[in-house]
């Protein structure tokens, strides 16, 4: 059964090759922890989980190996052989901050979006040469920084993604000094309008009331944005959860599972 999944944890490093919005290529491995259940005698589908990003650079260097565990221990049950990559100028794999999207009244957001989406591919191609993974029944999901990665994935129609989930995913926020109001939504917009014109792949994307990084009303805009552009998907946004809905992925995990069970099995794959 499902149920009783004996998670295994293994660790692996994947090459990557990837550029930051100043136009410097950094290539080198990042650290990769997958998840998966000893018992399954059969492939299964692989789901690369993506993580987000702080604002201070210390607790980027701190992050050690991403590993999200009750998340994964779910999603193992659920069938899934789980992908957790850190990427390139985080905790284990190192590296300089590609991320960074320049100051809070001019970013440009996208190059450090299709940087952390061009990670994730080179885990998906890396992960479908095993023997226990469906090659062609992947799920890309991700929390914050990492869900608009998600949606960033969504949008190159990868193939063998089915389905992508996006959990709180946004950009240029910090609640401990503009709680709510995250840099150049205009440009976030923006972005996410163009991932819509390209995205195919179904998504859900998460959010709650009162994240602290992003507020009740940017996310519907972004996702208003995605979807009248083209893109698919459906929103599902939740009432306050704790002091920061932000955290929902991690703290209340039993919120939101039946919704992405739901939303899995609806794009056929068979959850518990």
């Amino acid at each position: 059964m499902a149920a009783r999944a004996a998670l295994v944890e293994q660790v692996l490093q994947v090459p990557v090759s990837v550029s930051d919005a100043f136009g410097k290529t950094t290539e080198q491995p990042i650290t990769v922890t997958v998840f998966s259940d000893d018992a399954a005698s059969a492939p299964r589908p692989l789901l690369v989980l993506n993580h987000g990003r702080s604002p201070k650079p210390a607790e980027r260097a701190a992050m050690g190996r991403a590993r999200y565990s009750a998340v994964v221990s779910w999603l193992v049950a659920q069938g899934f052989v789980v992908a957790v990559p850190t990427r390139v100028g985080y905790g284990a794999s190192g590296g300089p901050d590609i991320e960074d999207s320049g100051a809070c009244d001019r970013k440009n957001y996208p190059p450090g979006y299709r940087a952390a989406a061009a990670q994730t591919l080179a885990v998906l191609q890396a992960l479908r040469a095993r023997p226990d993974v469906l090659p062609g029944r992947s799920v890309v999901m991700g929390q914050s920084y990492g869900g608009a990665t998600a949606v960033a994935v969504a949008a190159l129609n990868p193939p063998g993604v089915v389905a992508a989930i996006n959990f709180a995913g946004g950009g240029g926020g910090n609640p401990e000094t503009q709680p709510q109001r995250p840099c150049s939504t205009p440009q976030l917009e923006r972005m996410f309008r163009e991932f819509g014109r390209e995205a195919r792949v179904p998504m859900l994307w998460v959010y709650t009331e009162n994240d602290q990084y992003f507020g009740p009303e940017y996310p519907r805009a972004w996702f208003a944005a995605f979807r009248e552009a083209g893109g698919v998907a459906e929103f599902q946004q939740y009432p306050p959860h704790g002091d920061d809905g932000h955290s929902l992925f991690t703290r209340f995990p039993k919120v939101w599972q039946p919704r992405v069970a739901e939303f899995l099995r609806s794009q056929g794959f068979e959850i518990p």
